[in-house]
């Protein structure tokens, strides 16, 4: 071993026993200052973005500004977890895209409740049996997820933040020759994602959709130890390690650019953080000009309306309600007038939360 070498791993060490001593003295501030907080509120999204925010404008690397907020999210979460290890409710099983927004927004030091569908995932939270919940909203390719936002209008529960998660889908089974595949599983969205590289790559092979990527890897992982299959599943690189599943193409999806957005749902608001976002639902009388009416509060007071989707209201037929995002939080002035005007026009106004925007 050369000189320099040992040289550049002694200055490493010492500076891994530098970063040992300053972590745990963070952690120790932050155990303080859980002594101190007067609401016992654990997790603030809001603090944590600024605090990410912050180190990501300083950083000048080489290491990348998303490696900046892994980083920090992984040493915040366990000072966290010092206080207490937050329970943080999905849509399973272990592997699923959920799972991995999950682990983006609180890290390592949190407690898995893996739930069935995403009615579960909800009803968990309110019934106090998990602290947080992370559901999908969104996805660039395929649209909103309807039963989350039909579960926002009916429940009780605040969006206090959200994820965006790059989804690069795989194919896994437990054959290591393609050819050989005859059936492929996975969620319909996924099947829609990946049409195009099905259609070139396996054409004649049957498609089933299930409930999650996650359980589709497991079903393969289930036939194998059981009976053996010639079947696949579309899911994540995490899936084939749980399942043991050989990934047999990876970034299967048609848009590279294939993003969902995730949520994350509580029981309690949060401050404005700098850079914020409104969600909120709507519905306005069946009558010429009432979604226009509805808008005009936004551009009235300089507000930027960055998503405007209609659902069904399941009350009256082709009657609608409108899922809306905002800039801003809903205490900022130009946010605060413009609610205030919504209300006075809007059949239903009801504000789902004011959210940290995602941080990469």
């Amino acid at each position: 071993m050369s000189d320099l070498l040992i040289q550049f791993r002694n200055k490493i060490d010492a500076i891994d026993s530098q970063l040992l001593a300053l972590v745990n003295e963070r952690a120790q501030l932050a155990r303080e200052i859980g002594h101190v907080k007067s609401d016992g509120v654990i997790y603030r999204p809001e603090r944590e973005a600024q605090v990410i925010r912050r180190l990501q404008a300083e950083n000048q690397g080489p290491l990348a500004d998303e490696a900046i907020s892994h980083i920090f999210r992984a040493v915040m979460s366990n000072c966290r977890a010092l206080e207490k290890e937050l329970s943080i409710a999905f849509l399973g099983p272990l592997g699923t895209y959920s799972e991995e927004a999950a682990l983006k927004q609180f890290g390592q030091g949190r407690q898995a409740v893996v739930c069935g569908s995403i009615d579960e995932v909800f009803r968990t939270v309110e019934a106090g049996q998990a602290d947080y919940a992370v559901v999908p909203v969104e996805n660039s390719t395929e649209g909103a997820v309807g039963i989350t936002l039909d579960l926002l209008l009916a429940s009780p529960l605040q969006v206090i933040g959200e994820v965006t998660l790059p989804v690069h889908h795989c194919l896994l089974s437990a054959q290591q020759d393609i050819s050989q595949i005859t059936h492929i599983f996975s969620h319909a969205q996924s099947l829609a994602q990946c049409h195009e590289w099905l259609n070139h790559h396996l054409p004649h092979t049957e498609r089933e959709a299930v409930t999650s990527n996650a359980r589709a890897a497991q079903m393969i992982h289930e036939l194998v130890a059981s009976q053996g299959t010639f079947a696949a599943a579309i899911a994540s690189k995490r899936a084939a390690e749980l399942f043991q599943l050989h990934v047999l193409a990876e970034n299967i999806e048609d848009d590279p650019k294939n993003t969902t957005r995730f949520l994350v749902l509580g029981t309690h608001g949060v401050a404005p953080s700098g850079q914020d976002k409104t969600s909120l639902v709507m519905s306005a009388q069946n009558k010429p000009g009432a979604v226009v009416e509805l808008l005009a509060p936004f551009a009235k007071h300089g507000v930027s309306m960055t998503k405007l989707e209609s659902r069904p209201s399941r009350q009256d037929l082709w009657n609608y309600v409108f899922y809306v995002d905002i800039e801003g939080h809903q205490t900022d002035a130009a946010v605060h007038a413009a609610l205030s005007d919504l209300a006075s026009r809007a059949t239903l106004l009801k504000v789902l939360g004011s959210y940290p925007t995602a941080i990469i």
